[in-house]
C-alpha cells in the first residue's frame, strides 16, 4: 500500500523496457506531473534519459538516433496527437504507454497511424494520479462540481484515476459511501461499473478479509480546510502554496534575493523527511540545529594544509555542497514563513479558529472574532466569518450580521485610505459566509452542535487528548471516522455498501477518497494512524489538495458559479527587517 512505490516501479519499467542508450521521454501535462513528483530530473539522466519533450508542444527536432517512450493519459486528444506524431515520426522507435484503461477504438487509431511501423510496443502503465507520500495521493483537478453536482468531464475524470489508484496497488476492493453525499455515490457507482467491465484486471489474489474503498465528501467537513495549519508541510502549503512538491518563494524586498522555486521532497531532501509532520516550534530549533552543523562542517573546509586534507574534501564535498542547499532552502521558508505569520498576526487569529472550532463559548468566540476582524486581512477575515458561520449557525444568540458590519466598517476605512470602493467586497463577505453554510452547514449540522453538558465534556476531553498545544486542538472528522472504522464501529446506515457486498471483519487495506479536495492536515491524520494502528494499511487520495484560498474558490464553484470573484488581499502591517 504504497502509492510512491507503485508509481516508481511503473517509470522504471518504461525506462528498462526501452533498453541501453539515448532515450527521450515524450508526456503530456498531466504525466509530467506524475513523473516529476516521482522522480528527479537527475535521477533519469542516470538512467539515460537524456530529452524531456512535451506531446503537441512547439517544434521538435528529427532524432532518429534516440528511443521516445511516450507516457501519457489515453485521452482523444493525446492520442490524435500521437497519430500526427506517428505519420511523420521524429525519433527511430516509439515505446507507448498509456497511464489508464486504452479502449480497442483509440488501439485501431493508433495502429492504422503508424504506417512507418516506428511503434515497438504499446501498453497500460495505471499511474493515472500523482503520489505525493507513501500515503497520500492527488488527482490535480481544478474543480469537481458544476452548481453542486459532477461535471460529465470531472466524473470520468475521478472514476479513472481512482481505478488507476487501485489497479496500481493490485487491489480489488469492497467499496464505501458516506450516503449524503449524492456525488460519492455517483463516483462509487462508476468505480464499480469499471471494476465490472474490466473484470480480467481486477483478478487478483484473494485475501482473508478484501480491501475496502471508502468514498468521502468535502462538504462533510467544510471546517478543517479553513483553519491555519502549524505543521511544516502543511503550513507551507497554506501560506504559500505547494504545487507538485514546488514552492515559489516570493522576492524579499529587504535583500537581493529574487522568487525561487524550491523542491520540497522526502526522497531527496533529509531535512524535509525528518520535519514535514513536526509543528512549527520544532521547526525552529531544528533549523538552529542544521545551520550549527553545517557552520562545524564549514569550518573543516576552511583549511586545507595537506594532501590528505584535500582529498578528504573532494570525498565529502558533494554531500557538503547538498546540506549547503538544504540550509539555504530551509532557512528561506521558515525565515517567509515567520515573516508572514508576524505579518498577518496569525498566532491570534488561529487561537480565536481553534476556540471557534473546538470549544463551546459563545460569548468568548463572538468577541474573540470581532477583535480579529479589525485587525485581519481579508483572507483570515474569511476564516474567522466562515467558521463562525458554521460553528453557530442556529446558536439563538449567533451575531453574524453584527459581524458583517464589523468587517464592512474595517473595509471602509482601510478603502478610505486607498481611495478604493469596498461595497462589492462586502458583497463578496456576505455572499461567502451563505456559500460556506450552504456547502457545509446544512449537512451534518453544525461544527459541535449544542449538547448536554455531560456529552460534550466526552467530546471536549476526548479533543484535548494528546494535543501539544492549542494551535493543534481541532482534528479532522476524518480522523474520527477512520477511528470508527478501523474499530468495526462504523455505522452502515451512515456509510452504507454498494451493493449486495458487505465486509463483517475489520478492514486492514483502506483506500480513502474525498471528493471535493483533501489537506494536509488530514494526510498527518492518516500517516499518524497508520504508526500507531498495527495490521492497518491506509492510502488517502483527494481530488485535490486544498488551503484555503483554494477551498473557497471551490466552494464558490459549487453554490455560486456566476459569482464574480474578488481576490482575497492578505495584510501585511508592519514587515519587519532583517537586521544590518
Amino acid at each position: 500500500m504504497n502509492v510512491v512505490a507503485a508509481v516508481k516501479a511503473y517509470i522504471i519499467r518504461m525506462v528498462e523496457d526501452a533498453g541501453p542508450g539515448m532515450k527521450v521521454l515524450l508526456m503530456d501535462k498531466e504525466t509530467t506531473a506524475v513523473v516529476s513528483v516521482a522522480f528527479a530530473q537527475s535521477e533519469l539522466l542516470q538512467k539515460e534519459v537524456y530529452l524531456f519533450e512535451h506531446l503537441g508542444v512547439g517544434s521538435r527536432d528529427s532524432m532518429q538516433h534516440l528511443r521516445a517512450i511516450c507516457f501519457l493519459r489515453p485521452t482523444q486528444e493525446n492520442i490524435d496527437l500521437l497519430c500526427r506524431e506517428l505519420q511523420h515520426p521524429k525519433y527511430g522507435a516509439y515505446l507507448i504507454y498509456l497511464s489508464n484503461v486504452l479502449s480497442q477504438q483509440l488501439v485501431k487509431q493508433l495502429a492504422e497511424a503508424d504506417e512507418q511501423e516506428a511503434v515497438r510496443e504499446i501498453k497500460e502503465f495505471y499511474a493515472d494520479y500523482v503520489a505525493l507520500s507513501p500515503h497520500f495521493f492527488t488527482l490535480n483537478m481544478d474543480t469537481c462540481t458544476q452548481a453542486g453536482n459532477w461535471s460529465r468531464e470531472a466524473l470520468s475524470r475521478a472514476t479513472l484515476g481512482l481505478t488507476a489508484v487501485l489497479l496500481s496497488l493490485k487491489k480489488c476492493p469492497v467499496i464505501r459511501y458516506i450516503q449524503s453525499s449524492t456525488m460519492a455515490e455517483q463516483l462509487a457507482q462508476g468505480v464499480k461499473q469499471m471494476i465490472s467491465k474490466d473484470a480480467a484486471l481486477f483478478d487478483f489474489r484473494k485475501t482473508d478479509i478484501p480491501p475496502l474503498l471508502l468514498i468521502l465528501d468535502r462538504r462533510d467537513d467544510a471546517v478543517t480546510p479553513l483553519l491555519n495549519q502549524w505543521t511544516y508541510q502543511a503550513m507551507v502549503h497554506e501560506l504559500l502554496g505547494i504545487q507538485n512538491k514546488r514552492v515559489e518563494l516570493p522576492p524579499a524586498s529587504d535583500s537581493a534575493r529574487s522568487s525561487t522555486d524550491v523542491v520540497l521532497s522526502a526522497d531527496h531532501d533529509d531535512f524535509f523527511a525528518n520535519n514535514m509532520y513536526l509543528n512549527f516550534g520544532e521547526i525552529g530549533t531544528n533549523i538552529k540545529q542544521l545551520m550549527d552543523e553545517f557552520q562545524q562542517r564549514s569550518k573543516s573546509h576552511e583549511k586545507l594544509e595537506s594532501i590528505s586534507d584535500m582529498k578528504a574534501f573532494v570525498e565529502t564535498y558533494p554531500a557538503f555542497r547538498k546540506m549547503s542547499g538544504a540550509v539555504a532552502k530551509h532557512v528561506g521558508l521558515v525565515g517567509e514563513l515567520s515573516r508572514i505569520v508576524a505579518a498577518r498576526n496569525l498566532l491570534e487569529i488561529s487561537a480565536v479558529e481553534q476556540e471557534l472550532a473546538c470549544q463551546n463559548d459563545h460569548t468568548a468566540a463572538l468577541q474573540g472574532v470581532k477583535r480579529m476582524l479589525r485587525k485581519s486581512g481579508d483572507l483570515e477575515a474569511a476564516h474567522l466569518l466562515c467558521l463562525y458561520a458554521l460553528r453557530y449557525q442556529r446558536h439563538p444568540s449567533g451575531d453574524l450580521s453584527g459581524l458583517l458590519d464589523v468587517r464592512r466598517a474595517e473595509s471602509q476605512g482601510a478603502a478610505r485610505i486607498a481611495g478604493d470602493h469596498p461595497s462589492g467586497q462586502c458583497d463578496y463577505f456576505k455572499k461567502l459566509v451563505t456559500n460556506i453554510v450552504g456547502y457545509g452547514g446544512g449537512r451534518g449540522g453544525e461544527v459541535l452542535p449544542n449538547k448536554d453538558p455531560i456529552s460534550f465534556t466526552k467530546q471536549f476531553l476526548k479533543g484535548l487528548k494528546g494535543v501539544e498545544n492549542i494551535y493543534t486542538q481541532h482534528q479532522p472528522a476524518l480522523s474520527d471516522t477512520l477511528d470508527q472504522l478501523v474499530k468495526g464501529k462504523l455505522r452502515e446506515s451512515t456509510y452504507p455498501f454498494l451493493g449486495s457486498t458487505t465486509l463483517r471483519e475489520r478492514p486492514q487495506d483502506i483506500v480513502v477518497f474525498v471528493v471535493g479536495g483533501v489537506t494536509y492536515a488530514e494526510s498527518l491524520a492518516v500517516y499518524n494512524l497508520n504508526r500507531t494502528t498495527p495490521g492497518v494499511r491506509i492510502v488517502l487520495g483527494g481530488t485535490t489538495v486544498h488551503n484555503t484560498r483554494s477551498f473557497l474558490e471551490e466552494v464558490q464553484r459549487c453554490m455560486s458559479p456566476d459569482l464574480v470573484s474578488i481576490p482575497l488581499k492578505n495584510q501585511q502591517r508592519n514587515r519587519p527587517r532583517l537586521q544590518r
